[in-house]
């Protein structure tokens, strides 16, 4: 389980931004509600400890576990189900112990995992129907779990980072070809037929939210919080207005938008910080992302790879679908910034899967 690793195999380098990227955060949601600082706070050092303790550990030993964890990760998903706590709409949250958390964000690291494991046991035959059909049947089943609670933007990036991940375990191009040349009609058939009166593939709240988007101005009050994220954004100008300022004009002291301290950060650090401070956040998560994709090219098995892989896409995908949000550029999703977001499950998570990357890391390279 434990070795003897070389301190200069540590990647210091990731740990680094991801700790002022999570700073970063600390400050931001301060600023959106001094309410939430103290409990992120905690949970960045909660997240910074199981980080270290993890990336020590053994993931070749973490994967001897992996069917348990992945029917554990099924569990909680059903516990949801049966005993979630509803909010707003939503039941996605469990208590344990007298602790509230989001399995959803959990099942995100644990499928990483058993997809790494699975593909690298087929890497021989990774693009045979059999695989491919058992991979759909293992995605599918979380999958479902997740959409029904209902969280969408969940669901759209586990699929994301399940097809970055079927990419590089080698699955052929020509499959690959196959999909995205069907993929394009359908979606084009898709938001044909969901804009049609009497539609059932969406909710109604899901329907809207993307009709808000298209027609901002038929659908106003659905539009409202998008709406006020972009001019919070763009009254940030280069540098911002400052955090914890009592500008009067601010969008954030006014209480236009709904929680700024989750979904709609960005558009806090938009205002606040400005253009700069938007582009800092942008590029710290890609150079979380780039790091992870390093360790991963020089791991010393596919297994590794996509397990580092499979942590840079899941931190890209979600970073690029809540900024697409707060500008403007997607149907309203609820989804987190990765490190910069309030909410403890999301962080901690984030950082254990940044152990495990860091553990690949410490492991024998391939040259």
């Amino acid at each position: 389980m434990l070795k003897q690793y070389k301190i200069k195999d540590y990647g210091f380098r990731l740990v680094l931004w991801v700790i002022v990227l999570s700073i970063l955060g600390i400050m931001v949601i301060g600023s959106a509600d001094e309410s939430y600082q103290m409990r992120q706070t905690m949970g960045l050092v909660l997240g910074a400890v199981m980080m270290m303790v993890v990336s020590l550990i053994d993931y070749k030993w973490i994967l001897n576990f992996i069917w348990l964890i992945y029917i554990g990760g099924i569990g909680l998903l059903l516990a949801v189900q049966f005993f979630g706590e509803e909010v707003k709409g939503a039941q996605r949250w469990i208590e344990i112990a007298g602790i509230q958390f989001q399995p959803s964000d959990v099942e995100k690291i644990i499928l990483i995992l058993f997809f790494a494991y699975y593909f690298s046991k087929h890497e021989d035959d990774i693009s045979k129907f059999k695989t491919i059909f058992l991979s759909l049947i293992f995605l599918g089943i979380p999958w479902i779990l997740v959409k029904e609670q209902p969280d969408l933007s969940t669901s759209i990036v586990l699929i994301l980072v399940f097809c970055a991940m079927f990419f590089i375990a080698g699955l052929s191009y020509k499959i690959i070809g196959g999909i995205i040349m069907v993929c394009i009609p359908a979606a084009i058939i898709f938001f044909s037929i969901i804009t049609q009166p009497g539609q059932t593939l969406l909710e109604g709240y899901q329907l809207r939210r993307i009709l808000a988007w298209l027609r901002p101005t038929e659908y106003a009050e659905e539009a409202y919080q998008q709406t006020n994220s972009i001019i919070a954004i763009g009254s940030g100008q280069l540098y911002g207005k400052g955090l914890d300022n009592n500008v009067v004009s601010s969008v954030k002291n006014g209480n236009f938008i709904a929680e700024p301290q989750t979904d709609f950060i960005f558009s806090v650090a938009g205002e606040e910080l400005g253009f700069i401070g938007g582009c800092a956040i942008i590029l710290l998560e890609l150079l979380i992302a780039y790091e992870c994709i390093r360790i991963g090219r020089k791991a010393r098995d596919l297994t590794g790879t996509l397990i580092c892989c499979g942590v840079a896409a899941l931190i890209v995908f979600q970073s690029f679908m809540n900024i697409c949000v707060a500008t403007g550029l997607m149907p309203n999703t609820g989804i987190p910034l990765p490190f910069v977001s309030y909410g403890l499950t999301s962080l901690v998570s984030f950082f254990i899967g940044i152990g495990i990357v860091l553990n690949v890391g410490l492991q024998g390279k391939k040259y």
